[in-house]
């Protein structure tokens, strides 16, 4: 009987394991080159981010992190690039409540030094200065998306009361 338990408890320990990381998806824009080449150097760049989820089967789920660059020069575009990055990633032995910070944290983390990498290459074949971006704390991201979703719960509810 021991041993029953003791196997049981074995199989639902929590696993992560990465089965693949993959581009799912290049956009790259230029649409003011190759005047734009001739303008200094000076870019004001935006960067979003988005992270989408699909899950596969009971311990397999598709994460989807979208990286969206945009250079201006002036009020002029320099470049456009998205990228998104994806991942299947076998999660067993979570609960739910376990399940959000690693869909919406710890995977798109994972997934972000790869999508960082196509972006500085694309942009250094696109004719631009190379581009690193930042790290970006995902756990912070994770953590405002549930506060603005808490927050969007409770204006909801007061206007149905």
């Amino acid at each position: 009987m021991a041993e029953e338990k003791a196997a049981s408890t074995e199989q639902q320990q929590a696993r992560f394991v990465i089965q693949k990381i993959y581009t799912k998806d290049i956009s790259f824009e230029t649409p003011n080159s190759p005047d734009i080449f001739r303008e200094e150097w000076a870019p004001e760049l935006d960067l979003q981010l988005g992270n989408e989820y699909n899950r596969i089967d009971d311990d397999n789920h598709e994460i989807t992190l979208t990286v969206t660059v945009t250079a201006k020069v002036g009020d002029k575009v320099a470049f456009l690039v998205e990228v998104k990055q994806a991942g299947v990633f076998s999660l067993t032995g979570y609960s739910d409540q376990e399940m959000g910070p690693l869909i919406g944290s710890y995977c798109p983390n994972t997934l972000f030094p790869f999508a960082r990498e196509v972006v500085s290459d694309i942009v250094l074949k696109g004719g631009f200065p190379q581009l690193v971006l930042a790290p970006v704390n995902f756990d912070a991201v994770y953590m405002n998306q549930m506060e603005q979703a808490k927050q969007q719960a409770a204006a909801a509810q007061e206007t149905t009361h």
